[in-house]
């Protein structure tokens, strides 16, 4: 066995055995807890993982701390959340890429099946987009206060399967929850983008990461960009051909950008001392 597990949790109860049992192939789970209240710790246990708690701050904080801090047996690491699911193809793929020590490679990127209203999201939710989830530890840090962003020292690879994304298994309540918090941190990089410019070389790069940033630098400049958002997701991205759901996903994105916006005019009202 050559790959550890890291699982990142904060009262997952729900999630967290069905993520426990597709990763039950490493010899090296290791759950990666921000003190849960609810029985997370208690089902971690049972299933014999390895337990690390630390208080959450920001995303790239609290995954930096885990790489440099956490002991993990096996050379490679696959990070993952609780709502997501390692299906057999994707195990056997990993196994593979991971059994030669010799490649150049320090990290792979891999896609996932975005999974909504008991179906696969696939036009409006953007895909494909390539996420790092396989890396060596001491090869990876992460920039960015929520949806952090891999900055890797050495060459990348690429993976053919898929893991899948419930990322609705606890509700739209909790959907809207969660994204209610990151929209705060959102903003704060919004404004820190806006202040440094576009990087217009990253538009027309060939690594879609770098892509994707470009992309995003562009559009928080952009005038009515819920609007935009929910335009682009279903009529360019083609979100309509995902039915209901697809329409659903597209409202909610809109709802995060503008929520992101009023939390950005909220962040400038403060700092002139004017009234909320």
């Amino acid at each position: 066995m050559c790959i550890s597990v890291l699982i990142l949790t904060l009262n997952e109860e729900m999630n967290l055995p069905g993520c426990l049992e597709s990763v039950s192939w490493s010899d090296d789970i290791v759950v990666f807890d921000s003190y849960s209240s609810d029985r997370t710790v208690e089902i971690a246990k049972e299933f014999g993982a390895r337990v690390i708690q630390r208080k959450f701050d920001n995303w790239s904080r609290h995954q930096n701390w885990a790489v440099n801090n956490i002991q993990f047996k096996n050379p490679w690491v696959y990070y993952t959340d609780a709502d997501e699911r390692i299906p057999a193809d994707l195990r056997q793929e990993l196994l593979e890429v991971t059994s030669d020590n010799n490649g150049p490679e320090v990290a792979y990127r891999l896609r996932f099946k975005n999974m909504f209203m008991g179906k696969w999201n696939k036009h409006s939710s953007l895909y494909p987009t390539w996420v790092l989830r396989l890396f060596k530890p001491d090869k990876i840090r992460w920039e960015r206060l929520v949806n952090p962003v891999a900055v890797v020292d050495g060459p990348e690879g690429r993976l053919n399967c898929h893991f899948e994304h419930y990322s609705f298994n606890k509700g739209l309540t909790d959907w809207i929850r969660k994204h209610n918090l990151y929209s705060l941190d959102e903003a704060k990089e919004l404004i820190k983008t806006v202040e440094r410019g576009v990087e217009w070389k990253r538009l027309f790069s060939t690594d879609p990461a770098q892509r994707r940033k470009g992309l995003k630098q562009l559009a928080f400049r952009m005038p009515c960009r819920p609007f935009l958002v929910f335009c682009y997701l279903y009529f360019f991205r083609l979100g309509f051909l995902d039915g209901i759901p697809g329409l659903t996903y597209c409202r909610l994105r809109a709802i995060y950008e503008y929520m992101i916006n009023l939390k950005v005019k909220e962040i400038r009202r403060r700092e002139k001392g004017l009234p909320i």
